[in-house]
């Protein structure tokens, strides 16, 4: 193990944030370098556990002991080693993974337990610096092509995967920039875009093609894609938004969450000098209380909101742990994000009943009333809020069921994802499909974790045997 003693003699420590009335000036990440001492200290709290429960949270099976153990033991460069093992894209996660490992550290139990997300995350960041991260590219060719539809993590984890295994793969993308949701989904102040152009970079040296503004099922056919490769993985996302059927939806100024937030992530990247959507002296409403709509909160204060209000039809989570969210699963607790500490307001437990609108068409207002615990309004709690702008971040119901989607004659399941089989095969032979376009709307860990699994499925469909790891199992019915 580390520190023997760790555990006993260090408290729980993570990085500073910015001063909330400097960051909000800017778009660049919340944290302040956390100094390399510091964070050994807190590598040396892991236990190192006989049984490491860590591995049960984390989908990708992250060696979470043994990179604790090298960064406490000052040996950086097998700790990156250890983490590229099990993770293509540790500097994602460890900026944007809600870190279920933590909440399966044992530590945990009594105590606040190791930042393995920040260990993680200052491993892969000092290995770029260093220079450390290079192609890895494949010693033979093996002649045969795939197909990758949509560039999010499930799809450049798969695309990576199948590249280093010598096949000649092609990520095809349609919107203008590669990164699917990782480029125009995640604010910058959460994740800056340098990160990603880094990995993309080492993925074009080791031979992974990409296309980007191409819409596959339009630009080109479903039958010239499967005449073009040997094998086609559909990692195209879950990106059909929760809609909400109140009075007044009709009304100009209502928007998903990602009509929204794509155009703030293009002014930062030069394409627009003002968003077509902006929170600027409105009074805003966020409608739900997960990651997305602590984005959009965020985003809307930066843009120089009056006012933001959050709203979720949930009660308000627990502070700590209950006997409903025993160790070691998931906790859902209050959590306080570095957007909600910047600003706003959070009110839980009240559902949207109307829109109101001015004579020119724009939302006003809304009208909200409590619910009880089963998300029925209480009578005379109905009250109405001022907005200009109204963003629904709902979730998402599934993939688009688009040209290309109808033209491969793909089965759907019951939840609308495509249906695939414990072989990550969808009905048609060689057409693959992982990520959230088959699993539904979920973590950014559990996407490359598909990646990566899928990436071995279809190895072993090309070769008729595979070396690649396979860290999880689809978890949909497998097709009859």
């Amino acid at each position: 193990m580390a520190d023997p003693k760790g555990f006993l003699t260090t408290p729980r420590e993570t990085p500073t944030r910015r001063p909330v009335d400097i960051r909000l000036q800017d778009w660049r990440e919340v944290y302040e370098d956390f100094e390399a001492g510091r964070l050994q200290k807190q590598a040396g709290r892991c236990m190192d556990c006989g049984i490491p429960f860590c591995h049960q949270g984390c989908p990708l099976g992250n060696l979470i002991p043994e990179w604790n153990d090298l960064v406490w033991r000052d040996d950086w460069r097998e700790a990156i080693e250890r983490l590229h093992a099990t993770n293509n894209f540790p500097e994602f996660t460890g900026r944007l993974c809600p870190a279920p490992c933590e909440a399966s550290c044992v530590l945990g139990i009594n105590q606040d337990p190791v930042t393995i997300k920040q260990v993680e995350v200052e491993i892969v960041d000092r290995a770029w610096d260093e220079g450390w991260i290079a192609p890895q590219i494949a010693e033979r060719l093996s002649g045969k092509t795939v197909g990758v539809v949509g560039s999010g993590p499930a799809g450049l984890a798969v695309a990576q995967q199948l590249t280093r295994a010598g096949h000649t793969v092609v990520v095809y993308e349609r919107a203008d920039r590669i990164g699917g949701l990782l480029r125009y989904g995640i604010p910058e102040f959460k994740m800056e875009k340098r990160h990603l152009e880094l990995r993309l970079l080492q993925m074009e040296e080791e031979g992974t093609r990409f296309r980007a503004g191409v819409n596959v099922g339009v630009d080109i056919t479903a039958e010239q894609l499967r005449k073009r490769h040997d094998a086609i993985v559909l990692a195209g996302g879950s990106t059909i938004p929760r809609d909400l059927d109140v009075p007044g939806r009709e009304l100009t100024g209502i928007y998903p969450a990602m009509d929204y937030l794509p155009l703030a992530n293009r002014v930062q990247q030069g394409d627009l000098e003002a968003p077509p959507i902006s929170a600027e002296g409105k009074d805003v409403i966020i409608l739900g209380g997960g990651d997305t709509g602590a984005d959009c909160l965020g985003t809307a204060l930066r843009q120089g909101a009056k006012s933001v209000t959050q709203l979720e039809i949930l009660q308000r989570p627990p502070e700590q742990r209950n006997e409903r969210m025993p160790w070691p699963t998931y906790p859902m607790i209050y959590r306080i994000s570095s957007a909600h500490e910047e600003g706003g307001e959070r009110v839980y437990a009240v559902s949207t009943q109307r829109f109101d609108g001015d004579e020119s068409g724009n939302v006003s207002a809304l009208v909200i009333a409590e619910v009880d615990e089963k998300f029925n309004p209480i009578e005379g709690t109905e009250r109405v809020l001022p907005a200009q702008l109204v963003l629904l971040a709902m979730g998402f119901l599934g993939p688009e069921q688009g040209p290309l989607v109808k033209d491969l004659e793909v089965e759907i399941d019951g939840r609308g994802n495509v249906a695939r089989s414990a072989e990550w095969m969808t009905n048609l032979d060689g057409v693959f499909v992982c990520g959230d376009m088959g699993r539904g709307q979920s973590l950014i860990v559990w996407a490359i974790a598909e990646g990566r699994s899928c990436a071995s499925a279809v190895d072993r469909f090309l070769l008729g045997d595979s070396q690649l790891p396979a860290p999880v199992q689809p978890t949909d019915r497998p097709i009859a």
